[in-house]
């Protein structure tokens, strides 16, 4: 099955799965999940490129050491680890991480792709998300029924079968320390997307409530190179369930884009 438990190297001081020979392309996944969420692009793209999908600190195999509540805690944690220039890709917070690493670390990036990233969330939402991030602990395991029917409206299938088993085994200290910076960030300022001069693509799900299409049309606006692709009848976990459309806008990106 396509979300099978896969082998993990070591990526710096997280560990990852790691696929593939050419131009390194670096995977990075949402808060709770863990780097088989990006299966299908890993089996896509490794025929062509080296692919590194890492476990996010506190998540999958990754432990929590040295981590703190601030975006830049995780993006280090990145930026230690690539040894020369990638394509980087995240998902949802792994967007937040990979703008970050683009925006502070330019050398280590020659385009990033942010995938259902927020921006600039409006006040409702803010309360909304950290009120979420409040209600954790850190000891006991979160409810996954909430992120599970944001993300798949309650339709059973496969990925969301996936997605929950990830949710209730994820390390809590790991996944509250996660959703905290989540909560807490709102997005690239306009200011830092201005200075953005690597290839962009912001890509998000036409049905995504959170990250939505106007946030991704928004930043895609601000940025000197920016594109923005609008996957149609998709939601948040379009990396999951909407694949074959997502892999053909990554790799038409990588292959127009990225010389």
């Amino acid at each position: 099955m396509i979300w099978t438990t896969q082998q993990r190297s070591d990526f710096g001081q997280l560990k990852a799965i790691i696929k593939g020979e050419g131009q390194n392309i670096v995977l990075l996944h949402g808060v709770g999940l863990r780097a088989e969420a990006w299966n299908a692009q890993i089996n896509a793209f490794s025929q062509s490129y080296k692919v590194i999908a890492p476990d996010m600190p506190g998540h999958g195999e990754s432990n929590l050491d040295a981590i703190t509540l601030d975006l830049s805690s995780y993006t280090k944690k990145i930026t230690e680890a690539i040894s020369e220039p990638a394509i980087v890709m995240g998902h949802s917070m792994g967007a937040m991480i990979a703008l970050d690493l683009a925006i502070h670390h330019p050398d280590k990036v020659k385009a990033v792709v942010a995938l259902n990233a927020i921006f600039q969330r409006d006040k409702n939402a803010v309360n909304a998300v950290q009120k979420r991030a409040k209600s954790l602990d850190g000891k006991t395991v979160a409810d996954p029924t909430g992120p599970l029917t944001r993300w798949f409206s309650d339709q059973e299938s496969d990925a969301a079968t996936a997605c929950k088993e990830w949710l209730i085994n994820v390390n809590p200290a790991g996944y509250r320390n996660a959703y905290t910076v989540f909560a807490t960030e709102n997005g690239p300022s306009p200011e830092n997307l201005r200075k953005l001069a690597m290839p962009a693509l912001f890509i998000t799900g036409q049905n995504e409530p959170n990250s939505t299409p106007t946030m991704s049309e928004r930043m895609a606006a601000l940025t000197p190179k920016g594109q923005v692709m609008i996957i149609k009848d998709a939601a948040h976990m379009m990396p999951m369930t909407h694949m074959d459309e997502v892999n053909q806008a990554l790799l038409s990106f990588i292959e127009e884009e990225v010389k």
